[in-house]
């Protein structure tokens, strides 16, 4: 059965901003339907277009870009209330690719609709520009990092990166949150060798920082993470929903 937008779980959590009764109704005809990605789908394609837009409303995937000798770039990851697919909305192609790395369920959007939502919900279009500008601010984030910090540094800001965005989904359970990629996932995204981030997360559990396996993350001193990260500890500010 297809979750109503006034019944969406990811609603009740405080990182999402509050509909307005417009809103909700126009998100009812916004949305056509939902979509079931097992692990390993290709939700969207590099370099093609598609009729749809979507938001993730359970599930984790990742986005990557493929180079032409077939290497791979990961660029981010999707979690819970993220919306994808704007690029071609926008720009008519995806300029990188969205798998899905768990079962996902996306709510899928028209994509020939988004101009009626620029058109008529200026609310609902401010909070996909807001969306926009977050991504571009992530993008800068994980690119000083990737550029200015060393080895732990780089995969101390992923990890604190991670808990605080997982625990803002109300996905933190004493301290530990699901983390299903891979290692060599997260070595794509810091631009790091698979050894090297083996053995920097081996001395990160070690320590008693933070461990990572079977899919979970678990932080045992998270000011010591975000002091390896160069981040401070501020909350997540709530964000629109789409």
């Amino acid at each position: 059965m297809t979750t109503k937008c006034e019944d969406c779980p990811l609603r009740r959590l405080d990182v999402f901003k509050e509909f307005s009764k417009d809103e909700l109704i126009f998100m009812d005809r916004f949305k056509t339907g939902e979509l079931i990605a097992q692990p390993g789908t290709e939700v969207l394609a590099q370099d093609a277009s598609s009729t749809q837009l979507y938001t993730a409303l359970s599930g984790m995937g990742l986005r990557h870009k493929t180079l032409e000798d077939g290497s791979r770039q990961v660029v981010g990851f999707v979690l819970p209330g993220d919306f994808v697919g704007l690029q071609t909305g926008v720009m008519d192609v995806m300029r990188h690719s969205v798998e899905a790395t768990t079962q996902m369920t996306l709510c899928v959007f028209n994509r020939s609709e988004i101009w009626s939502l620029f058109k008529n919900q200026p609310q609902r279009a401010f909070a996909l520009t807001h969306l926009a500008a977050q991504e571009e601010s992530l993008l800068g984030e994980a690119l000083t990092a990737v550029g200015q910090l060393d080895g732990m540094g780089k995969v101390a800001w992923a990890l604190h990166r991670f808990f605080t965005r997982l625990t803002a989904l109300d996905l933190n359970s004493n301290g530990r949150v699901p983390m299903p990629y891979r290692q060599q996932d997260l070595a794509d995204a810091l631009g790091l060798s698979l050894v090297h981030t083996n053995k920097t997360l081996a001395k990160l559990r070690d320590k008693g920082i933070a461990s990572w396996s079977d899919d979970d993350l678990v932080v045992h001193d998270e000011a010591r993470l975000a002091q390896l990260a160069h981040v401070g500890s501020e909350e997540a500010k709530p964000r629109p929903l789409i």
